[in-house]
């Protein structure tokens, strides 16, 4: 477990490096991130390099005993590269190119930007590669921020037929698999498809889920030429990517795959601001953070790292980019950096050094301020530091109890026909999520195709489009199941099954959907459940089955049905009734659940039970009497951690 930082030596006079070096390992860091938007300095004119302050930038910081994660510069091509190739630009939904002047601004699918991103990784790695410095590599920067995995321009309508080619061999089998009779939509040569943009009103469906697929298979495709060329020129360093928060234009266990381990960038408090949360919610964890919000993204991108992950981004005080942007309280970014640990983390890395006093993110804190004073988050990442050599290295997390399976598809098909608004796949599997941590329970997030081999807990949110193969592999782990709404509603191609929903599952639990219907907010529908009164969300199936209800709708119809050991439910369920819901399942599973206090959550790793207090209050730490602490004690202050020593089964 180590601790790193993003750095930009470029921002700042030569003479300060060897300072900030030093201070750097002073406070304990092992990492430092650097040149992912350094292209411009790197290359200043086409096909002329300038190393030499690069080299000094990277020599200043080995000197010092760091170890530097080198990124490729693709997130910010040059304005020569731009005039002279305006064709990498992708366009917006509007069918406009969105121009030079901040970042991100190129297109996956142009064939000119992937020439120049393999020349400039291929320098970069050449220069780089095998300096005993450089021990990790990360790939471009934040794929598809500020929404830009999905272009309509024309080079990308180009590819998009390829695509469509190679996947249905011919235009007629095209037309089928859209349904394209419908509204005359009929192709007669893939040149006509366009981009399912601008289109009078609502595009076909299945045009809009295969364009969602064609430019999350883009993403992989840029992703994975850099890495192929990182390897073959640095062998033996590690290369990740820097995800993001939220975010699921495309499939990141698909770039994954061609990674050695997942990052993500974690702002626990401008993702509470920027999200769906209520008002209250937003209030309530003003300066601490959503007790779920970090949890969820560390366990999805230890999933997508397969085991391995970091912290690539953590915020380190105000950021910039919120609607509101306040700052965290006193403790809570050593809470956040210790939470990653506890999830697995192998290193947590801060943004920034230091806050830059110039250009888009002159308002975003690093870990020292604009006058090179260290600030709050500097003095709590060398809180953790010193905590972190007291303690010594911990191993791996091990496979949780409980596996959520996690599908990007299944968010691209509910957000294109959600049936009522406010229906987020996303939000789904983060309310059922949050449901598992206020039990108690550690989670392991999944893509439909894993093995589910020794999980006892497997929780499917929502899966639309199922697969047989995932039943399977259910099935043949053992575990108790829970499918949510609207799974198996719809065929590969985004039709509904000719046996109607759930499709897949009508063979292993006797239930029909025979209705579907979406309610507006605070209008149930209302639901009972072993005597007690809940209520579910925003929608409600109707299901003909002879299965025992566990629990029904005001009408007396099925709301929560069960058959052995697979579960079923009709509708989202609100808070207490998802709470209720699990609670059953985990001991039907063998689990030990426990209600967690309001804001406190925990988490094991290597045989060390953590807990996190998310509130302004103090809350009693969930551990045994007579628990061997390691960190904290029995008293949870606000932004508390406590963490203590679990005796083996």
């Amino acid at each position: 477990m180590k601790l790193g930082v993003c750095y930009y030596p470029e921002h700042w006079p030569e003479e300060l490096w060897p300072d900030d070096a030093r201070r750097m390992a002073e406070l304990g860091i092992s990492w430092v991130r650097i040149g992912e938007f350094a292209w411009s300095r790197i290359e200043p004119e086409p096909g002329c390099f300038d190393w030499d302050w690069l080299d000094r930038a990277v020599e200043t910081l080995a000197a010092a005993g760091l170890k530097i994660v080198m990124c490729t510069p693709t997130a910010t091509p040059p304005k020569w590269l731009v005039d002279a190739h305006p064709d990498i630009l992708a366009w917006d939904e509007q069918g406009r190119p969105r121009g030079f002047g901040s970042r991100r601004h190129y297109d996956f699918s142009s064939e000119t930007y992937r020439r120049e991103s393999v020349r400039i990784t291929e320098a970069v790695a050449a220069r780089y590669g095998r300096h005993p410095a450089v021990g990790a590599w990360q790939t471009d920067n934040e794929y598809g921020c500020h929404d830009t995995t999905i272009s309509y321009s024309p080079v990308a309508a180009a590819a998009f037929r390829g695509w469509l080619a190679r996947r249905y061999q011919s235009v007629e089998a095209l037309n089928r698999a859209w349904g394209a009779v419908f509204w005359s939509q009929e192709y007669r040569t893939f040149e006509e498809v366009e981009p399912p943009n601008l289109t009078v009103t609502e595009a076909n469906p299945s045009h809009r889920l295969d364009y969602n697929r064609f430019a999350s298979d883009q993403v992989a495709e840029f992703n994975r030429a850099q890495a192929a060329i990182l390897r073959r020129l640095s062998p033996g360093r590690d290369i990740t990517h820097n995800f993001m928060g939220f975010y699921t234009e495309f499939d990141h266990f698909q770039v994954g795959r061609d990674l050695d381990l997942a990052s993500w960038d974690s702002y626990p408090l401008g993702f509470l601001e920027q999200f769906w949360f209520p008002e209250t919610e937003k209030r309530r964890h003003l300066r601490h953070g959503h007790p779920d919000i970090s949890g969820f993204h560390h366990d999805l991108y230890r999933g997508v790292g397969r085991g391995r992950w970091w912290v690539m981004e953590q915020q380190p005080g105000p950021v910039n980019w919120a609607r509101y942007n306040p700052a965290p309280a006193a403790g809570a970014v050593r809470a956040w950096t210790w939470e990653a640990f506890a999830h697995g983390a192998e290193v947590v890395s801060y943004f920034r050094w230091r806050q830059a006093p110039f250009a888009q993110e002159q308002m975003h804190a690093g870990l020292n301020r604009p006058d090179n004073v260290l600030d709050r988050g500097g003095e709590e990442a060398a809180q953790v530091a010193r905590e972190l050599a007291e303690l010594g290295p911990l191993e791996a997390c091990g496979r949780a109890d409980v596996a959520l399976i996690f599908s990007y598809e299944a968010d691209w098909q509910i957000g294109i026909q959600p049936h009522a608004k406010g229906f987020r796949w996303l939000e789904l599997a983060f309310e059922t999520y949050a449901a598992l941590r206020r039990a108690g329970l550690d989670v392991d997030f999944v893509p439909p195709d894993a093995d589910l081999t020794g999980y006892r807990l497997v929780v499917a949110p929502s899966l639309p489009i199922l697969e047989p193969a995932t039943l399977d592999a259910i099935a043949a782990s053992g575990a108790v199941a829970l499918f949510g709404p609207r799974t198996g509603s719809r065929t590969r191609e985004g039709w509904i099954p000719p046996g109607l929903s759930p499709g897949p599952l009508k063979d292993r639990m006797p239930l029909t959907v025979t209705r579907v219907e979406s309610l507006r907010p605070g209008s149930g529908p209302a639901v009972t459940a072993d005597g007690a009164s809940f209520a579910g969300r925003l929608w409600r199936e109707v299901l003909d089955t002879a299965l025992p209800p566990l629990a029904t709708f005001d009408d007396g119809l099925p709301a929560w049905v069960c058959c052995q050991t697979w579960h079923y439910l009709a509708t989202w369920p609100e808070g207490a009734l998802m709470d209720a819901v699990i609670a059953k399942l985990a001991r039907e599973a063998g689990l030990n659940p426990g209600a967690m206090d309001e804001g406190v959550r925990v988490r094991s790793r290597a045989g060390l039970r953590f807990a996190f207090n998310f509130t302004p209050e103090d809350r009693p730490t969930p551990a045994p009497r007579g628990a061997r602490y390691v960190l904290g004690g029995p008293v949870l202050a606000p932004a508390g951690v406590a963490a203590w020593r679990v005796d083996p089964p």
